[in-house]
């Protein structure tokens, strides 16, 4: 007689599997452990074989008679449902050999000697994080320019159009390995040109390019002129304030055991009430200044006068004085830089916009704001200064991003 849902559910484990037959070859394997197995029993070309439809309860009684009615409808038209089944296993197992993921890790893995540690886990977790969620898991030849480019509009529209230029780069790359390769007869971002919004053109000259900020910081930590100068150069990217906030900075904002610095409303551009939280770097370079400033009423004061601030082109002139002309790098350019390299890596837009205190719409929320993504800040403030630490550390190498060649 056939099987019923009862008895399959009641069949208890035993010291041995054993088998519990429906009808025509179909039967649940009860196994030692308890686990059942849906079996189908069946003779093709004159050899008995078995087939595996998959485990109860995951699989019903109804459902594993439905299999079984497909497997003998195969079987009259001359087909081995177990032969299917494997040729489709190795064909899910080369697609996913094939995917995307698959391949760009094995190009990844491939250059990776060639790269900065740096470098590298950058491009792996703009992959990471753009690509792969979208897109890694299909095979390469089927992947087309609008599938793409839907996954590279998300990176636009969360303010990192130069990530979204820089995904597609990466994914042109990994394209142009699989074409040399043998595994793709095309490179679908060549599709793309002018879909992606243009990267807007900087009013400050700015360094963003990881390694070359590596480079400016490091130039920075050997400046020889005057130290209250040298702490405004090594404070500016940790606090990426405007100029004249950092230049007008007083000893009486400061709180040393919350970390915190709070600049008056009055001197902010939006005039309301900025908080920058200050990472454990920050707090080691005001100890630097106390020597030097400790008795003035500003961190920086002017070399004249300890009553009045640092003047006006004292960045610009020290920047000057380690190399960097006005195109390539200014006082200002220290926002641009920690706007461009935090949104790559991620971090929150909104607690991106409100730590550089820009525009808010709405000048009434403005004035009460300013505490808004406090502690997310904070995270990211510290993050940020242990970044710029990795930084300076790596050694002077840039990268040919279309071809991951090393350039001294």
């Amino acid at each position: 007689m056939p099987l019923t849902m009862i008895q399959v559910k009641r069949a208890k484990p035993q010291d041995k599997a054993y088998k519990l037959f429906d009808a025509k070859g179909l039967y649940v394997m009860v196994h030692p452990t308890g686990s059942k197995t849906w079996k189908y029993r069946y003779t093709f070309g004159g050899k008995e074989k078995k087939l595996t439809f998959g485990p109860y309860p995951e699989i019903s009684l109804k459902e594993a008679r439905n299999k079984q009615y497909e497997a003998k409808r195969m079987l009259n038209n001359d087909i081995d449902p177990g032969m299917l089944k494997q040729s489709r296993k190795r064909s899910l197992r080369e697609s996913e050999a094939n995917s995307f993921e698959s391949i760009a890790r094995e190009w990844h893995t491939r250059f990776y000697s060639k790269w900065t540690k740096g470098h590298a886990a950058r491009i792996l977790s703009r992959l990471e994080q753009n690509a792969f969620p979208h897109f890694g898991h299909r095979p390469i030849t089927e992947i087309m320019a609008p599938e793409i480019l839907g996954a590279l509009r998300r990176v636009e529209r969360r303010g990192a159009v130069e990530t979204a230029h820089r995904v597609q780069q990466i994914c042109s790359q990994v394209f142009r390995y699989s074409i040399a390769s043998g595994l793709a007869e095309r490179d679908p971002t060549g599709d793309l040109r002018g879909a992606l919004a243009p990267v807007k053109k900087r009013h400050h000259a700015a360094i963003t390019d990881p390694v070359e900020v590596g480079k400016l910081l490091r130039n920075i930590h050997a400046y020889k002129g005057f130290e209250v100068t040298k702490c405004a150069l090594k404070f500016a990217p940790l606090v990426f304030v405007r100029p004249g906030e950092l230049r007008h900075a007083e000893w009486s904002e400061f709180n040393m055991e919350a970390a915190e610095w709070r600049i008056p409303a009055e001197k902010m551009k939006m005039r309301a009430v900025h908080i920058v939280p200050l990472s454990r770097q920050a707090l080691e370079i005001l100890q630097e200044l106390e020597p030097y400033s400790t008795h003035a009423k500003y961190l920086f004061p002017s070399l004249r006068s300890s009553a009045r601030p640092m003047s006006e082109t004292a960045i610009l002139a020290a920047l000057r004085r380690i190399g960097y002309t006005t195109e390539e790098m200014t006082g200002h350019g220290f926002r641009s830089m920690a706007s461009t390299l935090l949104n790559e890596n991620g971090w929150n837009r909104d607690a991106i916009e409100r730590q550089l205190a820009h525009a808010e719409r709405d000048n009434v929320r403005a004035a009460y704001n300013y505490a808004e993504y406090l502690q997310e800040r904070k995270t990211m403030m510290q993050w940020w200064a242990d970044y710029l630490d990795q930084l300076t550390k790596t050694s002077n190498i840039t990268t040919d991003l279309d071809t991951g060649i090393q350039n001294p």
